[in-house]
């Protein structure tokens, strides 16, 4: 549990680090080596995978740490400008004149922008002092090992690219990092993937995940192909892709005519059907990933001696390969980043700082991370959202705790779906029980209608469980902490329904509608599910929520899915909640201590403009 704010003097070493221009942009805050607050910009604009400069985040976490930027002893940015616009010159000389159209594209943002983030930090922030840089795979290593709870471990990277280094490989122990080995630029494992996000008709840098989801539907009948002509795959887990087969390098998508020709044919386009075809090539590169992830990890192993593994980087978000890692290969522990890709970069970037460049200690308690659950961006107390609710007469009924339990876990028992908006909001892509759509487990008819009439996305996507820490092990193949809903285990045999014959034979999308368990709404196809624990040592309501669930129902299982629409971030604020809540078919929208149910509400006005009537922070 992180200190009180109050406990903050004005003489504490304040670090800011920042990511932006890239994607997923945040701002994180540090004092005296302890994560203060972080946030994506995204949360505050609205904009999903907002890549500008992050000065709301920045503002927030300045807010929650009680300072102001003259307080400020140190800015720093996640990786180095000039070596990675080095690199984009290098790779458009090597592919003139194919790289032409992609040159032209890029050089009007790196000339206003990228080449004067100096100038530009300074200017947004009012910054007077110097500005730091770290690497791009140094702040993805630091953001894994600084906050893990191992005194030493192994550490993994695997993204799209840095400045150079797509995946690196390195040892934490004390307060150093170091970097042993890296695979360079355009040999990537997450632009391979996001290649495939590309031709299966999904958007890069975001419906990688949707890649995941879609894969159990398929047959991996393309991997041979894929590590025949696509990569050079050798058993250490180091690797070369073909690079005639894509077209990152040169142009303005991810793959070109070659690459079409070895599937059948061109791209899917975005919100085409989706046929047999995509599923199984879906399922093809996700063992291709899971392979090489298991290759580097047993390597890395053998070259580190270490037990613990900490992983950081857009491809650690794929928790089936996570997993696999996990149980197949040979650490004791591995520990995840939970917000893994760019917008942790600037965790890392300060946590750098604080022990490398100045040299500070490293404490590990024992008793679990220092990354406080990932509870670290805003907070709205009783009182703001009670005139919230106040102001603009929405109907509420307020509870004290033991009644808000039992009044909620009745409306779960009872099949509402309900948005769920207590304390800190989450740092990373993942809502793990403060801005969370909840719903029974058990209900077989919840994931459709999460999918269609909620978060309005595609049928076949899965949900995550939630599950009491003490019982995670009653119903999945799993026996340790999960709680950042990183790991996809599968459900324990004794809690599935056997298949019949005919549902045996089913193929692709006809697969989703077979209930395989007790708990059907997060039983993915495969049988696999993407855990979260909840042990109540950062979420004490979301653990007694549970617990009550339990009580009444026997199960300590339910859904789990971020609080949003498709295309839209995880709410940040009151009013976001309330926004997502009256557009969706959501029954109950819980506020902290206020339940509002929909039947009650006003009519819906969509062009209402909050933010002239009721100022929130």
């Amino acid at each position: 549990m992180r200190p009180s704010s109050t406990r903050y003097f004005n003489n504490d070493m304040n670090i800011l680090g920042i990511s932006a221009f890239y994607h997923d942009s945040a701002a994180v805050l540090i004092k005296e080596g302890v994560i203060v607050a972080a946030a994506q910009e995204e949360r505050f604009t609205r904009t999903k995978h907002d890549d500008g400069f992050p000065l709301m985040a920045a503002e927030y976490c300045l807010r929650d740490g009680g300072i102001d930027v003259s307080q400020l002893d140190h800015v720093v940015f996640y990786d180095k400008p000039l070596l990675k616009f080095e690199r984009l010159l290098e790779t458009y000389i090597g592919f003139v004149p194919g790289g032409w159209s992609s040159f032209r594209k890029a050089m009007p943002l790196w000339i206003s922008k990228k080449l004067h983030l100096p100038k530009i930090i300074k200017r947004e922030l009012g910054w007077k002092g110097k500005l730091l840089f770290t690497e791009h795979h140094e702040s993805h290593a630091a953001s894994a090992f600084y906050p893990s709870p191992y005194e030493e471990a192994a550490i993994i990277c695997f993204d799209g690219v840095g400045e150079w280094a797509t995946t690196s490989w390195g040892v934490g122990k004390g307060n150093r990092v170091e970097i042993k080995e890296h695979i360079s630029f355009p040999h990537s494992l997450g632009l391979l993937y996001s290649a495939f996000t590309y031709y299966t008709g999904f958007r890069v840098n975001s419906g990688e995940y949707k890649v995941m989801g879609l894969a159990p539907y398929g047959d991996p009948k393309y991997v041979d192909l894929i590590m025949n002509e696509l990569i050079d795959l050798k058993e250490d887990g180091s690797f070369r892709l073909y690079m005639d087969k894509f077209n990152y390098c040169q142009g303005l998508t991810m793959t070109n005519g070659k690459f079409d020709r070895l599937f059948g044919g061109p791209p899917r386009k975005p919100e085409e059907s989706l046929s047999q075809r995509e599923m199984d090539i879906a399922a093809s590169i996700q063992e291709v990933t899971e392979e090489i992830m298991l290759r580097i990890g047993r390597y890395v192993y053998e070259r580190s001696g270490k037990k613990n593994l900490c992983l950081a980087g857009g491809v650690a978000l794929n928790c089936v390969g996570n997993g696999r890692l996990l149980r197949e290969g040979p650490y004791n522990n591995i520990w995840i980043q939970p917000s893994a890709g760019d917008a942790g970069g600037a965790l890392g970037a300060a946590l750098t700082i604080w022990h490398h460049y100045l040299g500070m200690p490293r404490k590990v308690d024992g008793d679990g991370d220092s990354q406080s659950g990932s509870y670290l961006g805003p907070c709205y107390s009783k009182e703001r959202i009670k005139e919230f609710l106040e102001v603009n007469g929405y109907p509420y009924k307020e509870w004290l705790e033991e009644g808000l339990y039992e009044d909620v876990a009745g409306r779960l028992e009872k099949g509402d779906t309900i948005g769920w908006f207590q304390g800190r909001m989450e740092f990373g892509p993942r809502a793990l029980g403060a801005r969370s759509i909840i719903g029974d487990a058990r209900n077989p008819e919840m994931q459709k209608k999460m999918n269609l009439k909620i978060k309005y996305r595609e049928s076949f996507r899965p949900f995550a469980p939630s599950v009491l820490l003490e019982h995670v092990s009653e119903w999945f193949e799993h026996d340790s902490e999960s709680p950042y809903m990183l790991m996809v285990a599968p459900v324990k045999e004794e809690r599935r329904i056997p298949m019949t014959d005919e549902q045996k034979g089913l193929f692709g999308i006809d697969k989703l509608n077979v209930v395989r368990s007790h708990i059907p709404a997060v039983t993915h196809v495969d049988y696999s599910a993407r855990i979260q624990t909840v042990d109540g040592k950062h979420n004490t309501r979301y653990y007694r929520l549970l617990k009550k669930f339990y009580e009444k129902t026997g199960c300590p299982v339910i859904v789990n899915t971020s609080f949003n629409v498709r295309g839209e971030p995880i709410v940040c604020t009151p009013e976001d909640a309330y926004r997502c809540f009256m557009r969706t078919e959501m029954d109950t929208l819980v506020l902290g201590d206020f339940v509002l149910s929909k039947d009650e509400q006003p009519e819906w006005n969509e062009k209402r403009d909050w933010r002239e009537e009721f100022e929130l922070d």
